[in-house]
């Protein structure tokens, strides 16, 4: 059983406690629903005992098989058999602790798909001795059982969820331990810091300065800033995990719809004459040159005397505050008139550099568009390309500045963790300029390293582990 640093979150103390695996877990791996296979999981210390009850060589139960005599890594054809009655022929595969994901004994048994053979196999190996499995509880055992550290298991749900290149890219980067590796070196260098400062406490009485404040002063602030380049990628990296939420606003009959529309390549929102015809918004995703937008088609902003558009205002207005990026759409055939006021409502409404300007229906222009604007309508493949590629520039502005190799901080528990470091940091800093005790100063540097190992687990709560892993599907 592992042993893992517990910090208390009612007083500041840290406790050790001992975290109980002895009982066997179980979960089918797969997605419910039919399909060639699925994959039931089996992980703890009885995983071989409990397949030994339920695999056979033979449809008649006359060979016996001892799971736990055969190799490590190896896949074998059988059937599972319940009090000698078929349930499914498959395949075991085999994973000997340590050398598995969990680090414990597991068992992986691919059977028919289908949610219904996948469900009789799974019951039969829960009333042969396991449990069912929590949300993410077999990722939580190879943290546990140091196969994985917490910034890595966060990868993994990361990964599963990634639905473009560049979030799976991500995910696989801190999965190999990309932060990992940073965390290790920034906790080396607070040791280090602490040490010259906490040495010199030892010698405090013959009043030898065994190292210059200015000295450890620099050093923090060099880690400081390393930090802090980090921590500025969260914008980026939030793009890269979660996508851009983006809105289409303007008044009714801009053709908001029908650029949502032509954008999915579906007919998903209503599209009419009559003013006001949406009334609530639409979301929907969608990959555009590899960025992962949420479309949001919002209700025309007017006034409306009618109770249910005019709630469906307030909550374009709500959308409109919430999202990453807005396009306003201004219909080209207004008159010069009335797009100007349409201008002057999006300059004065609207924060620029998150929003795109969009002249709509360019095929009926009646005016000259202005510069500041897009030019686009569902005919033409052409003006719709551009405005495709302007939203994928506007929403990849943030990464510009990101070196090759840097790394990319995605998700938000790591941000405010390392926000957290610089606080401590920061306070040590003040307290070397006021020429303060190094006690002080050492109190800081540990929080510091304190709030480091919370990234990677090093130092956590059950809370904290429990959020986490209870946002895993079953079976991971």
């Amino acid at each position: 059983m592992p042993n893992v640093l517990i910090a208390d979150g009612n007083t500041n103390h840290k406790i050790r406690m001992q975290l109980s695996l002895n009982d066997t877990i179980a979960a089918i791996a797969t997605p419910m629903g039919e399909g060639g296979i699925s994959v039931i999981r089996i992980s703890g210390k009885d995983a071989f005992i409990i397949a030994s009850r339920i695999f056979f060589k033979h449809k008649d139960a006359s060979d016996t098989v001892n799971v736990q005599e055969l190799h490590s890594h190896t896949v074998h054809f059988g059937f599972i058999l319940k009090e000698e009655k078929l349930v499914d022929e498959c395949l075991l595969t085999i994973f000997k602790s340590p050398h598995s994901y969990t680090g414990e004994d597991v068992i992986e048994i691919s059977c028919h798909g289908g949610s219904f053979v996948a469900g009789k196999v799974l019951s039969l190996i829960l009333s042969s001795g396991a449990r069912m499995a929590d949300p993410g509880e077999f990722t939580k055992r190879a943290f546990l059982n140091s196969k994985l550290d917490l910034s890595q298991a966060e990868a993994v749900a990361d990964l599963i969820r990634s639905k473009t290149e560049s979030a799976h890219e991500s995910s696989l980067k801190q999965l190999e331990g990309e932060l990992s590796r940073f965390v290790a070196f920034a906790r080396a260098e607070l040791i280090r810091i602490t040490s010259l400062v906490e040495l010199e406490l030892d010698f405090a009485e013959e009043g030898l300065e065994l190292v210059s404040k200015k000295e450890v002063k620099g050093l923090i602030d060099e880690l400081s800033k390393k930090i802090a380049g980090i921590i500025s990628s969260y914008v980026a990296g939030k793009v890269i995990r979660e996508g851009v939420s983006l809105v289409i606003a303007g008044k009714p009959n801009s053709g908001k719809s029908s650029l949502f529309n032509k954008l999915l390549d579906s007919d998903r929102a209503i599209v009419s004459g009559i003013a006001g015809t949406t009334r609530d918004y639409i979301e929907e995703n969608l990959v555009i040159n590899g960025v992962l937008f949420k479309l949001i088609d919002t209700a025309g902003i007017r006034s409306s005397n009618d109770e249910i558009e005019s709630e469906g205002i307030i909550r374009s207005y709500k959308k409109i505050a919430e999202a990453d990026l807005a396009l306003y759409l201004i219909d080209s055939g207004l008159s010069v008139k009335e797009a100007g006021e349409e201008e002057e409502k999006f300059r004065e409404s609207f924060d620029v550099d998150k929003s795109i300007l969009v002249y709509s229906k360019s095929d009926v222009a009646q005016h000259k568009v202005p510069g500041n604007a897009i030019n686009v309508s569902i005919f033409d493949e052409s003006t719709l390309k551009s405005l495709r590629n302007k939203m994928t520039e506007k929403a990849l502005s943030t990464q510009r500045n990101l070196s090759t190799g840097e790394i990319v901080l995605t998700n938000l528990r790591h941000k405010l963790c390392l926000e957290n470091v610089m606080t401590s940091l920061a306070n040590a800093g003040s307290s070397i300029n006021s020429g303060v005790s190094g006690e002080f100063i050492s109190v800081d540097l540990r929080a510091a390293m304190n709030h480091l190992g919370e990234i990677t687990g090093e130092i956590t709560n059950d809370e904290i582990l429990n959020n986490i892993f209870g946002s895993f599907c079953i079976g991971k």
